[in-house]
């Protein structure tokens, strides 16, 4: 059972969110210097929970509702993830504080690309389950 495709996706999103940030810096700010996750609590946190949620995810194989929600619930971390990434790079007073934005600000979107995959293959495994019970 854990053999599964969807292991491998939870697996790769439990990755780029633990390992990615300490990579890649997330943006320059205004004096040019790169601001990395290692940098703020909160974004090292997020990140973190976000690789947690996938870990246990990948353990729930046999409780495929459980899996298919806490999938859910690590998209929407990563989304306010990318919002916080979005919201602390700008100055909402009109001019922007950011330089020059690194590459670590599209790794929720990676991560939330591998999560969806992985629910829609869950989604596919629970159906499959539901046509057999029902020719029983």
């Amino acid at each position: 059972m854990i053999q599964r495709i969807q292991t491998v996706y939870l697996l790769l999103a439990a990755l780029a969110s633990l390992g990615l940030p300490y990579a890649f810096s997330l943006y320059a700010d205004a004096t040019g210097e790169a601001v990395w996750a290692a940098d703020e609590i909160l974004y090292i946190t997020l990140f973190s929970v976000s690789a947690v949620l996938s870990f246990i995810s990948i353990f729930l194989w046999n409780k495929r509702q459980n899996q298919f929600v806490l999938g859910r619930l690590n998209i929407l971390l990563n989304f306010v993830l990318l919002g916080v990434l979005v919201y602390r790079s700008q100055i909402l007073s009109g001019g922007t504080a950011v330089l020059e934005k690194g590459i670590g600000m599209i790794i929720p979107l990676v991560s939330i690309v591998l999560l969806v995959l992985a629910n829609k293959a869950i989604k596919r495994d629970e159906d499959l389950v539901k046509s057999v019970d029902r020719l029983r």
